[in-house]
């Protein structure tokens, strides 16, 4: 009978899907023996298995037994979906009906009832056939790697590799070498932090730097209560040492935050010689609209640490001279346009709202005044999408995927995807081939799903397309 009334809450327009869910518990509470330390099978039974079928092979809703995890395949992503329900889909918010242990509960039983457990690891296909042409899928390396976070080419036979507990790494030939680099800087090893993008300067034959971002405390780096920051350093590699180390950007004691998320960093050098670098808003929303704050900014500096002259905040008394952008959430995605230069970013939403946006000089992208999802808790942000002076996205995510790497194709080993942004995704697992005319999105093709979360996307020099990842952790490339 609850499952009966479940599918006529489905089926309803969203007013009345909510006014359902409150009408759901009470009757659930007249039918049942309150459902609250029910098994997670009985509270299946009781609430899901009228969409999603008793033994979850489908019926108005998908099965549950499956390996394609659309909305994110670990448990955590699981419990947010059930809790808070996924965002232009027809499943609901079971937050107010149901318990955590009962969602708990349901999780496990859903996850236990599997014959592939959700988070196993995928076999990499040979070959992929995508709608333009046929790729080759080859692994670089798949073993020995630590949640590596940003890779770049020293040249076609040699790049390195930087791994979020704090290491950076060679690969070369192929083949991950075994002796990290000693001698970099401590860092915070937090779960959305530590050690970010490594970049390698345009006249790295010249000058040997290398630019590291990095989760930084002048006090004791293992103390999580200690207040921190984003820091952006420089050195030079001798073998296995780093060497010549310069700070070129850390803000002063006062600005640091304590128990800090969202650090950033995506690294970009534009046309004429620029570093930008991003920092996320360190869960503090508030701080992204303040100038004289560093979180929720895209900054702008010339290698050496510098700041142009013509930053657009370079005469605002009390603005950080650096910030080139700002009301930015967490931007982890940056690329110059093949032929327009300008440079496209990638900017985590929270539940929903992730966005797809042209860098404009001095531009306020809105968070969190303005935003197209909602907290993790639920909890409404902002409701407001548009306001005057505020920038709109490209395009936005809702669901989020949690949209992390950008990669423009251009190469003539890829003509047919010549300009087409590619982008991948942390939860979703994805990487997504989209096609841009005039700065309007006219369409999106999934390339990869489920073969674990993309942290990084690169073009080497030979011609080919380099992927990083996490869970599992492994550098792979893609041959057209």
């Amino acid at each position: 009978m609850i499952a009966g009334f479940r599918m006529l809450v489905m089926k309803s327009t969203y007013w009345t899907r909510r006014i359902g869910v409150y009408l759901l518990f009470a009757f659930s509470c007249i039918c049942t023996a309150v459902a609250f330390g029910q098994d997670g099978k009985s509270t299946f039974a009781d609430y899901c298995a009228g969409c999603h079928g008793a033994e979850l092979q489908g019926g108005l809703a998908g099965p549950l037994i499956k390996t394609d995890w659309n909305y994110g395949r670990r448990r955590g992503d699981m419990i947010r979906n059930v809790t808070y329900g996924i965002a232009d889909t027809e499943m609901i918010a079971w937050g107010e009906v149901l318990s955590k242990e009962e969602i708990r509960g349901v999780v496990n039983y859903i996850v236990e009832s599997q014959t592939t457990p959700p988070t196993a690891e995928r076999q990499l296909p040979t070959l992929i056939e995508s709608e333009l042409m046929t790729l080759k899928v080859e692994v670089v390396v798949d073993d020995g790697l630590a949640i590596p976070w940003g890779i770049d080419f020293i040249d076609a036979n040699r790049l390195i590799i930087s791994e979020r507990s704090g290491q950076l790494r060679w690969i070369v030939n192929g083949k991950l070498d075994s002796t990290p680099i000693r001698g970099t800087p401590k860092t915070v090893d937090d779960r959305t932090g530590g050690y970010m993008d490594v970049i390698v300067d345009p006249n790295y034959a010249e000058n040997r730097w290398i630019y590291l971002a990095h989760s930084f405390t002048p006090f004791d780096p293992s103390d999580r209560s200690a207040p921190a920051m984003t820091r952006i350093v420089r050195g030079r590699v001798e073998d296995h040492e780093w060497v010549d180390q310069e700070v070129l950007f850390q803000v002063a004691d006062s600005l640091l935050v304590v128990n800090g998320n969202r650090w950033g960093c995506r690294f970009l050098f534009d046309v004429g010689g620029h570093l930008f670098f991003t920092i996320g808003d360190m869960a503090r929303g508030d701080f992204a609209q303040n100038l004289d704050r560093p979180a929720g900014k895209i900054f702008r500096i010339w290698p050496d640490g510098s700041v142009p002259n013509d930053n657009p905040f370079v005469d605002r008394s009390g603005a950080l001279s650096a910030i080139y952008s700002f009301g930015n959430r967490n931007v982890q995605g940056l690329a110059i346009h093949p032929t327009t230069q300008k440079i496209w970013f990638t900017e985590h939403g929270p539940m929903g709202g992730d966005e797809l946006n042209v860098l404009e000089e001095g531009g306020n992208f809105g968070w969190p005044i303005i935003t197209y999802g909602v907290d993790y808790s639920g909890e409404i942000v902002s409701e407001k999408t548009h306001m005057d002076g505020m920038i709109q996205p490209i395009m936005q995510w809702t669901p989020s995927i949690a949209i992390s790497p950008a990669l423009f194709v251009d190469h003539p080993n890829w003509s047919t995807w010549q300009n087409d942004l590619l982008v991948g995704a942390l939860a979703y697992e994805e990487v997504r081939r989209i096609r841009i005319k005039d700065e309007v999105v006219t369409h999106q093709e999934l390339i990869l799903k489920n073969l674990g979360r993309i942290r990084d996307l690169h073009m080497g020099p030979d011609g080919n397309i380099y992927i990083l990842s996490n869970n599992p952790d492994r550098l792979i490339k893609l041959v057209p």
